[in-house]
């Protein structure tokens, strides 16, 4: 039997783009005619799209690292490379992602079919044919690949259910959610029995149903980690209404009354924003409970194991259920999240030392040969277009200042 993962980190590496080639036609006695490099293939993507049929983050556990198809290099006469091939990984429903190093959310994958661009494949580099001009008649220099961009990711999954049950361990969920749908948690007389949440799914009559959520136990503490339950508790930001059971036999222990209270404030210390969900209090075993505790209880009351109460309660469950849709919003559609570019800008070092940040001065760095005299003239004509003389005057930059831009750095001399 599988398990249940809801928690994994992924790596991503979009493929490298193929370099561009230097070529030149032969026509006769023409050793060296007109250039005729090809450019090279971009490399694919890595795209994680949101997939009902995915039902938790298992796949990446043991396997985290993926990496989309490269692109292929240009070659003579003209002959372009071809395009890596995008990769495109499934992840559930209900899928957060965030940086791993700096936990920033980047995208929330909540929709059946939206996609996140999660690593660029790198750009094909540029033959030399691309650079014919007539300032440069026989460009001897193409562009290499771009390498694809690589990060690390934090998935956590969030279930999506209509109603997430909450109680304290041991107080019936497990038992509950096993009487009314097909879920089949294990049940034992012991608390914290159930460590990975199940899904349910609850049909009154041909019109009615619903999904139901059995979460594992909360305690008192679950907001600060306590007994894991931040993890826990992260289930049930998704869920329409909240069903909240309290233990008639532990009254000895904690009075239903206090389960109640201390339950409530778990959730508004995790977030305030739980409470304002619709609620149903609920107190369970009222077949095992004695008459002073089921006395001593005025709401809902019900006992999973003999079928007392639960189809009134059921029914509560249904009517919440049913307000709660048709006062939030239409669900969108698919939605496609793609990082928003970023233009050139300067970041200061040191007295004077600066560095230079942008995809397109980066790339003109990355993918050209700064060895050679005709490509550093290109990525020099390539910086003034991009205003990077400006920029550089505006940040305070001198004669001699150190300006880095990726690996390369150069001195800095000011525009006459």
């Amino acid at each position: 039997m599988s398990a249940f993962v809801d928690e994994a980190q992924l790596n991503v590496r979009g493929g490298d783009g193929g370099s561009g080639c230097v070529s030149f036609r032969r026509e006769g006695p023409v050793v060296n005619g007109g250039p005729n490099g090809g450019d090279g293939g971009n490399g694919g993507s890595v795209w994680l799209v949101a997939d009902r049929n995915v039902a938790s983050l298992l796949a990446f556990r043991d396997h985290p690292h993926r990496r989309a198809q490269d692109g292929v290099s240009g070659k003579g006469k003209d002959l372009h490379g071809r395009r890596g091939e995008e990769l495109l990984i499934g992840v559930p429903e209900g899928t957060v992602i965030k940086d791993m190093y700096t936990g920033d959310s980047l995208a929330d994958l909540a929709q059946h079919g939206s996609r996140w661009l999660a690593a660029q494949g790198g750009e094909g580099g540029r033959g030399n044919a691309r650079f014919l001009s007539n300032r440069r008649r026989a460009p001897k220099f193409a562009e290499q690949g771009e390498h694809g961009f690589d990060r690390w990711l934090k998935l956590e999954m969030k279930l999506m259910a209509d109603v997430a049950l909450v109680g304290f361990p041991n107080a019936g969920k497990s038992t509950f959610i096993s009487a009314v749908s097909a879920a089949k948690p294990k049940i034992a007389n012991y608390p914290f029995t159930t460590l990975e949440p199940h899904l349910g799914v609850v049909r009154l009559n041909n019109t009615t149903e619903f999904v139901i959520a059995d979460i594992p136990g909360i305690i008192e503490g679950a907001s600060k980690g306590k007994g894991l339950g931040d993890q826990f508790l992260r289930h049930i930001e998704r869920a329409r209404v909240l069903c909240v059971l309290v233990d008639l036999v532990s009254m000895d222990e904690v009075s239903p009354q206090d389960q109640e209270e201390i339950l409530i404030r778990e959730l508004k210390a995790y977030q305030p924003e739980l409470l304002t969900r619709p609620r149903l209090v609920v107190a369970t075993k009222t077949d095992a409970a004695s008459s002073e505790a089921i006395e001593s209880w005025s709401g809902e009351k019900m006992s999973a194991v003999t079928g007392d109460g639960v189809r009134e309660v059921l029914g509560k469950l249904a009517t919440l259920v049913a307000q709660a849709r048709t006062t939030e919003p239409p669900p969108q559609g698919p939605v496609t999240f793609r990082p928003v570019p970023q233009g050139t800008r300067v970041e200061r070092l040191g007295a004077n030392e600066y560095r230079l940040h942008g995809r397109d001065i980066e790339r003109s760095i990355a993918l050209n040969d700064v060895t050679n005299a005709d490509a550093l003239n290109y990525i020099e004509d390539r910086m003034s277009r991009l205003g990077v003389p400006r920029l550089l005057a505006r940040a305070g930059a001198t004669e001699g200042a150190v300006v880095r831009i990726g690996g390369f750095s150069f001195d800095y001399t000011p525009e006459q």
